[in-house]
């Protein structure tokens, strides 16, 4: 046997067994660095997702409260409306509605007109005076909306009306004006950029919407220049 060529051989093998190890090592430290990686970016995108789901759940909470809050304000609603029509139907038989208070027409009081309210020389207000009358003649506090509309009449169809507003029956109710000789709504609006002159006489309309009849009545007023 030639023990001294086997010898050589296995020295002449080392290096590269030694070479091939070291690969090995390396490959299996950088399969644990990638496993490493990996097993982070996921922790990571766990805890995003753990974020949002939370934001998610709080939002969806808080509508939560919002629609039971609302629920709880229909069911209150509800239980009024409910209240209300028992009173109603317990009335005596022939007493209606449109009997507790029946009106028979709406008028524009006379004295409505513009005004110079801060004394600049201009009239930048115009004021209105709306009466609801009953049957018997009488002013009425009634319940309902206004349409106001001015008008100058002389000028083509296209450009006549000059100004428009509506009064809910919530501001309404806020401007009912009392004295000695009348009881009315007393509307004021500004038309400092709405009349450009006063030279032609102007029309004033009204609109009132009972709300309890659900009638509607109208009136108009010619407002000459002063």
């Amino acid at each position: 046997m030639d023990i001294p060529r086997r010898i050589s051989g296995i020295r002449s093998q080392t290096p590269a067994l030694r070479n091939h190890r070291f690969a090995t090592a390396i490959l299996s430290i950088l399969r644990f660095a990638f496993c490493v990686l990996i097993f982070f970016v996921a922790g990571c995108q766990k805890a995003d997702e753990g974020a949002s789901l939370a934001v998610q759940i709080e939002e969806l909470t808080l509508e939560r409260s919002q629609l039971q809050e609302q629920i709880s304000q229909s069911e209150r609603e509800n239980e009024q409306l409910k209240e209300q029509l028992q009173t109603l139907s317990g009335l005596p038989e022939g007493v209606r509605l449109e009997n507790m208070y029946s009106l028979e027409k709406v008028r524009l009081g006379r004295l409505s007109g513009f005004f110079d309210k801060d004394k600049d020389g201009k009239r930048e207000k115009l004021i209105v005076y709306v009466t609801p009358v009953d049957k018997e003649g009488d002013g009425v506090k009634a319940t309902g909306s206004v349409n106001v509309q001015l008008w100058n009449l002389n000028k083509p169809e296209d450009q006549a009306l000059l100004a428009e507003w509506d009064v809910a029956p919530g501001e309404l109710k806020k401007v009912w004006f009392k004295t000695i000789l009348a009881v009315n709504y007393r509307l004021t609006f500004d038309i400092s950029d709405k009349v450009e002159s006063f030279d032609d006489p102007l029309t004033a309309k009204i609109t009132f919407t009972d709300y309890l009849t659900g009638k509607v009545f109208k009136d108009q007023r010619v407002i000459k220049p002063r």
